[in-house]
């Protein structure tokens, strides 16, 4: 696997924890349709969030959340919409970013970008 893809699973599995220790129940990771997927849905007071997770090891190419494209917004609202149509329950969404910067020394950075509307 390459590091990046590593980096990224190790993200995905550290925002999965986050968010649980947060409050929020986690419903789905990773959860795709056709070409599109979404890293993390999950739920906290009557919200569905959906979530893009970026993780970096170093800044040296700017900070986790700059690398996440209105392309990649867009996409992830079209799996979103067909998400609401297989679980149309839901009256309140939220798209959401999540950044974070893994440090040599184990620290880890989280910040939280909610409610990104492109």
């Amino acid at each position: 696997m390459a590091q990046h893809n590593e980096t990224g699973k190790i993200g995905e599995d550290q925002a999965a924890r986050w968010f649980r220790q947060q409050g929020y129940t986690v419903l789905h990771r990773n959860w795709c349709f056709r070409k599109y997927e979404i890293d993390l849905i999950a739920t906290k007071n009557n919200t569905l969030h959906f979530i893009e997770v970026k993780t970096r090891t170093s800044h040296s190419f700017g900070y986790p959340e700059e690398a996440v494209s209105r392309k990649k917004m867009e996409n992830m609202m079209k799996c979103a919409e067909h998400y609401q149509q297989l679980d149309p329950q839901w009256k309140r969404i939220q798209y959401d970013i999540l950044s974070i910067t893994l440090h040599r020394n184990g620290n880890t950075d989280y910040y939280l970008i909610e409610d990104i509307y492109c």
